[in-house]
C-alpha cells in the first residue's frame, strides 16, 4: 500500500510542476555513455515514489553510432511510445504511460522528448533532472526554466534517489535487464 509520506511527497510533486495528477507512476530515463562501450539507456520507474525495478528496461541505441545524446534520447523516448501503441491493450508494463518522465539531462533533452511526443500525439509531463558542478541533483527544468528543489526536503530526496538509481541503472553491467 501507500504510505500517507509518499502521498505527500507526490502531492508537493504534483504542485511543484503544476501536474493534473499524482505522479504515481514515473519513468526517468538516462544514457550511458561508457568510453568504448555500445551506448545504452536505462530506463527505471518509480510507483508511488519507490522503484518498481520489475519495469527496469535497457535500450541498446540502434539507430547510429558515436555519442548523441540528444539524438540517443530521442531514439529511445521514440521507441517508448511506439511499444505503448503496440501494448496499450495490456495497461501494464510498456502497456502503461506514465504520468511524469524525468530526464537525466537539461533544457534540450526536455526539448527533444517533448517535440517526439508531440508529433506522436502523446502528452505527458517531462522535466530534466540538473545536476550541479558536483554532479548532485540540483534542480528539475522545462525547455526554458529551472525548478529549484533544495527548499522541499521530501521533494529533493525523491528526485535525487531517482536520479541516483537510473544513473546507476544505465551504466550497470546487468545482463539480466529485459533488452528492448
Amino acid at each position: 500500500g501507500v504510505t500517507g509520506r509518499q502521498l505527500s511527497v507526490l502531492d508537493e510533486l504534483k504542485n511543484l510542476l503544476g501536474l493534473d495528477k499524482l505522479p504515481e507512476y514515473i519513468e526517468s530515463y538516462d544514457i550511458s555513455n561508457l568510453a568504448g562501450a555500445d551506448n545504452v539507456a536505462g530506463m527505471v520507474v518509480f510507483e508511488n515514489a519507490r522503484p518498481l525495478k520489475s519495469a527496469y528496461r535497457k535500450f541498446k541505441i540502434k539507430s547510429f553510432s558515436g555519442q548523441d545524446d540528444y539524438a540517443s534520447m530521442a531514439e529511445v523516448i521514440e521507441r517508448r511510445i511506439l511499444r505503448y501503441f503496440e501494448e496499450k491493450d495490456t495497461g501494464e508494463g510498456f502497456g502503461r504511460l506514465p504520468d511524469l518522465i524525468l530526464l537525466d539531462g537539461g533544457k534540450g533533452h526536455v526539448s527533444v522528448a517533448k517535440q517526439l511526443m508531440s508529433q506522436m500525439g502523446i502528452d505527458i509531463a517531462v522535466y530534466g533532472m540538473v545536476k550541479d558542478d558536483y554532479h548532485k541533483t540540483r534542480a528539475l527544468c522545462t525547455e526554458n526554466e529551472e525548478i529549484n528543489i533544495a527548499k522541499l526536503r521530501s521533494v529533493f530526496m525523491l528526485i535525487y534517489g531517482i536520479q541516483e538509481e537510473v544513473h546507476r541503472f544505465s551504466v550497470s553491467k546487468t545482463t539480466n535487464a529485459k533488452r528492448k
